[in-house]
């Protein structure tokens, strides 16, 4: 395959090999954008800690910069590249309902830039269940974004053609995971005053977020 523009803006098909990890790497690395399926709809990932990144991401899909980004971890021990701190209430949620559609805010590390948090001093978090998305923060060793492949105002993208239709070749790079679920997105829960707090109902019903918290 040749090198450089005609590199760019590809589908990569099952199975995702470890020469399309590390071109995946390699784009975020340099500030670009990987979309990619998750356990919800197909996500665009940017390194989070990347100012540059971050502006162009909000720009792609010409979102409000009051409105902040949602990131993904591979597991509990990335946590600390992102939080403040963790309530113990959300131990028994992770404990429960990671890797899955849940989303917890957490106080943020006061070095998270500002476009992320949107001035909020919280950010949002989960573990995706998605062997995809998995790969991809194995691979690229930290957090990344998961804010839903579309322009705002339009539907989430569920597979990579979508991905393609809303942006055509804007996105670096695009992997097919097949299609996601779709339906409705993470649920997102919030914490204040000690008591949790629905941000955003999505596929866990609220009912079982209490219930899970009320058995511990």
């Amino acid at each position: 395959m040749k090198q450089n523009q005609e590199e760019k803006h590809t589908v990569n098909y099952q199975p995702c090999s470890m020469a399309d990890l590390n071109r995946a790497v390699a784009v975020l690395n340099k500030g670009g954008v990987v979309a990619f399926p998750t356990e919800t709809y197909y996500g665009l990932a940017v390194d989070p800690m990347n100012p540059l990144a971050l502006n162009h991401l909000f720009a792609l899909k010409r979102r409000d910069t009051a409105k902040p980004i949602l990131t993904l971890v591979d597991d509990r021990d990335s946590l600390p590249y992102l939080v403040h701190e963790t309530p113990v209430v959300y131990l028994q949620l992770m404990d429960k309902y990671w890797p899955g559609p849940l989303t917890l805010i957490f106080k943020a590390k006061v070095n998270l830039p500002s476009l992320l948090t949107a001035g909020t001093s919280t950010v949002g978090v989960r573990q995706s269940s998605h062997p995809f998305a998995r790969q991809l923060l194995r691979a690229f060793g930290r957090p990344i974004t998961a804010t839903s492949a579309n322009v705002s105002g339009q539907a989430a993208a569920v597979d990579p053609y979508e991905v393609k239709a809303q942006f055509g070749n804007q996105i670096d790079m695009i992997f097919d995971g097949g299609k996601a679920p779709g339906k409705t997105g993470s649920t997102i829960i919030g914490h204040e005053g000690g008591q949790l707090k629905l941000i955003r109902e999505g596929v866990i019903p609220y009912e079982d977020i209490l219930r899970t918290v009320q058995k511990g």
